[in-house]
């Protein structure tokens, strides 16, 4: 077990990157971070886009880690640019595909199947700036399912490795 942070955590109603890069994010609220989310056993985030959809039940939470981001002049990268779910500082989280972990922020762990590597797109171009698609190939999260209820929040928070595939060390 490690200590780490939940830096941010988002929930977007809507798919906001649909169509191309050049025509721009679909409109939707200014900021969807929360700071307290809800998670379902097999369903994902409460409220989510992607909440109980058949389509992403293996992939219907995204979490990323921080030291991945590349850092802007600005220093505004964040789920907003990238629409992951669950920003963690703390632990290389693209490492654990394969896995079963374990996020407590104090009201019990929350566990997730780590299932596969959530691909960055072009749109990371536009949102978080030139060459940032190329910069996060391999480091731009991981694809979850969730395998318990529990509620996650921002703060200090635990991770564990519950489960790891054969030969992982």
């Amino acid at each position: 077990m490690v200590e780490v942070e939940v830096v941010e955590l988002l929930v977007s109603a809507a798919h906001r990157f649909a169509g191309r890069p050049s025509q721009g994010p679909a409109d939707g609220p200014e900021d969807e971070r929360v700071s307290r989310v809800e998670v379902r056993r097999g369903l994902g985030l409460v409220g989510d886009r992607y909440f109980g959809r058949p389509a992403h039940r293996d992939a219907s939470v995204t979490i990323m880690a921080a030291e991945h981001l590349p850092v802007r002049p600005d220093g505004a990268v964040g789920l907003l640019q990238t629409r992951r779910n669950i920003l963690l500082r703390g632990v290389d989280i693209d490492s654990c595909v394969g896995s079963t972990v374990a996020l407590d922020c104090g009201a019990g762990p929350v566990t997730f199947a780590v299932n596969r590597p959530a691909r960055p797109c072009a749109w990371m171009d536009v949102t978080v700036g030139p060459g940032a698609w190329r910069a996060l190939r391999d480091k731009g999260g991981v694809r979850c399912t969730p395998l318990s209820d529990g509620v996650l929040t921002v703060g200090r928070a635990t991770f564990a490795v519950v489960d790891a595939p054969p030969g992982a060390g």
